[in-house]
């Protein structure tokens, strides 16, 4: 497997109204259901795809190694030009298709789509003209009209009930265990020195694609090595400032355990798309405090309460409600790519 073939399994993903923890098909694909204002009104992107004649929203299947959220963002610059920062979740569809066998013969699969709430960044909405040719901003009441599949429905429901509670504008708050490093076993030299192994470099190119569909801009990380190595990735891509935080070290945080909880803190407390990059001993603080901002007590099942907490280049995104003085409206988890 190789390093576009990284954090390839299915998020965990649970928000106040539904947890979805695996596969459960065997075609897997992404899309994204873009939102505005206008006017002072909910709206949302529809379009018309020729191939099939019908209305839907950007979506496709993943590509060889690709994750569900990089698909969905991908599936939308390519389909309608847009720019934008994944939100919270929205229901997954399910529905039949068919394919042919070498012999000729149909045979049904179960394919699954993934959605997310898109805030749009950059751009206006353009056909590329091959898998769209129109698009259309409207009310949920005229998608309701337009959509040709009913099971795209559900996450339209989702997303008008999440404008209705004051939930849909959110930013991520994104904590970040470092990849895998070398053995301490192996390593003589100072302990903030220690870098990344070589799976460990694989897994951070990896991460510095996953976090480009939540664009985090505000990056704290610990000074030490295997930390800087993680995010090192991601900050080249996007020429973002990365701030050494003393405070988020092993060393510091078990000294001053409430240094590393402030710090914490004051990045949820900020509401901006953040990041936190870290190490296992730190993690207990870090989702302590995440657990203190959650709207919906149904989340707190899907904070990890257990040692490791997240594998080495795991992910956890908390998305924030803007609306809600920064409460957490959604959990989701992604797991490393191993060797």
């Amino acid at each position: 497997m190789t390093d576009s073939q990284a954090l390839a399994q299915v998020p965990r993903r649970r928000t106040a109204t539904q947890q979805d923890t695996g596969i459960d098909a065997e075609v897997l694909a992404a899309g994204a259901l873009c939102w505005r204002q206008h006017k002072g009104e909910l709206q949302v992107l529809v379009i018309h795809r020729p191939r099939y004649d019908d209305w839907s929203f950007p979506k496709g299947k993943l590509d060889d190694g690709e994750t569900l959220p990089e698909c969905a963002a991908r599936e939308v610059g390519e389909e309608v030009g847009l720019k934008v920062r994944l939100g919270v979740p929205l229901p997954i569809t399910r529905y039949q298709v068919g394919k042919k066998s070498a012999s000729g013969q149909q045979r049904m699969r179960t394919k699954a789509v993934w959605y997310w709430a898109a805030e749009v960044l950059e751009g206006k909405p353009t056909p590329d003209g091959k898998e769209t040719d129109r698009v259309r901003w409207a009310s949920p009441d005229e998608a309701r009209q337009l959509l040709s599949n009913q099971g795209d429905v559900a996450p339209l429901d989702e997303l008008q009930r999440l404008h209705e509670d004051n939930s849909l504008r959110t930013v991520p708050f994104i904590v970040l265990r470092h990849a895998k490093a070398k053995p301490r076993s192996s390593w003589s030299k100072s302990e903030s020195q220690r870098p990344l192994a070589a799976t460990g470099k694989r897994q951070a190119k990896a991460v510095g694609r996953l976090l480009t569909a939540w664009r985090p801009r505000q990056l704290h990380c610990s000074p030490w090595k295997r930390c800087e190595e993680t995010i090192a990735p991601y900050v080249k891509k996007h020429r973002h400032r990365m701030k050494y935080r003393k405070s988020l070290t092993e060393k510091r945080a078990r000294q001053s355990p409430k240094a590393a909880m402030m710090r914490v803190r004051k990045s949820l407390e900020w509401v901006q798309p953040s990041l936190v990059c870290t190490h296992r001993p730190v993690l207990p603080i870090v989702l302590e405090e995440i657990t203190r901002w959650l709207q919906d007590a149904d989340l707190i099942p899907a904070i990890p309460t257990e040692d490791p907490y997240l594998q080495p280049g795991g992910v956890l995104v908390a998305q924030q409600s803007v609306d809600r003085a920064g409460r957490i409206v959604s959990i989701e988890v992604y797991d490393p790519y191993e060797d």
